[in-house]
Order: structure tokens, then sequence, then C-alpha cells
């Protein structure tokens, strides 16, 4: 079984990400898990803390660890990657010597109602990963501009072009990691 890590960039429930999120979920292959990462609860970084056993940064930590891959579905905050998925970028990269991201398969798809589509916390996400050692799916690059015009009344993905786009990501994600 692959396992796949999926990390929410935004903390809302009502997330147009996390409908975006939702619709790649279910295009997942037979052999293929994915499973969230809860990041809203995680106390901010702090180096003070890396000598303790905090459960919730071992939690993560573990979830990442035994992943095969991690996928970002995030929106921008303030042109950049939101505080939060920093905060469990910083958590799972320490203590010192135990990220892990070294090696980790990564795919990053950013959504906003916005006519960049998130594109900045994209290429910020990216070059942070990459400064890790993480591997980052380079093709196709997913910043979906007025992705909230994408969704009907229940969240879900329905513009046909929208569901193209966002199915063609994930075949190319899933075969990648899966390596079908």
């Amino acid at each position: 079984m692959t396992k796949i890590a999926l990390i929410i960039g935004s903390l809302s429930q009502n997330s147009l990400n996390r409908s975006i999120a939702n619709h790649l979920v279910n295009q997942a292959p037979e052999g293929v898990s994915v499973e969230e990462v809860i990041i809203g609860d995680l106390p901010l970084y702090t180096q003070d803390l890396d000598q303790q056993m905090i459960d919730v940064y071992e939690r993560v930590r573990k979830q990442l660890s035994e992943a095969d891959a991690v996928l970002f579905v995030s929106p921008e905050h303030n042109r950049s990657v939101p505080a939060a998925v920093k905060n469990l970028i910083d958590i799972a990269s320490r203590p010192f010597g135990k990220s892990v991201w070294n090696g980790k398969k990564t795919a990053i798809v950013t959504a906003s109602p916005g006519s960049y589509g998130g594109i900045n916390s994209g290429l910020h996400l990216r070059q942070i990963l990459q400064s890790l050692g993480a591997e980052t799916l380079n093709a196709p690059e997913l910043f979906l501009s007025r992705a909230n015009t994408a969704l009907n009344d229940h969240g879900e993905v329905n513009d046909e072009r929208t569901v193209s786009f966002l199915n063609k990501f994930a075949s190319t994600f899933y075969a990648w990691v899966v390596k079908l």
C-alpha cells in the first residue's frame, strides 16, 4: 500500500482548498491511501522544545516519515505560505539531523479566489521544501485562480475545465509516487 500524507494549508473546514483536496483524493488509484495530516493543533515551533516529547509534534513527524509522498493543497496568505504550513514544515525538519523532508516526494497545489491562484505561495513552498532536500513534482504545476467559481453549492468541483486539469495533475502525481 502506497501512503500519501495530505496537508491542507487552510484551517477552515469550508475551505475551497479542502474541496480541491477532496477531489484529488477521490482520484487516488487502488492501492493508494491518503491520510490528512492535521496541522491546526500544532503549537508554534521553537527550538526550545527540541529536547521535549511533544505528542502532536511526534504525531505529524510519524505521519510524514511513514508516507511515501506528501501532497500540499494550500491557499496563499499575504503572498506567501500560510503560517500553519510553515510551522508544520519547521516541526518536521527538526530536531537537527532528523528532518523527515530529505528525499521525501512532495507535490504542491495552490488554489485561490484571486486571479493569481496562489502562485507565490506555491513557489515559496517549493523553495522551502527543496532547501530541506525534498523532491518536488515539477510538472504539471497547479495554481488554480478563481477556484471558488469551480465549485458547486455543495463545495464539490464541478467545472469541466477544472475537473480535467485536476484529474491530469492527479494522474501524473499518483503515477510519479507509485511508479505505475
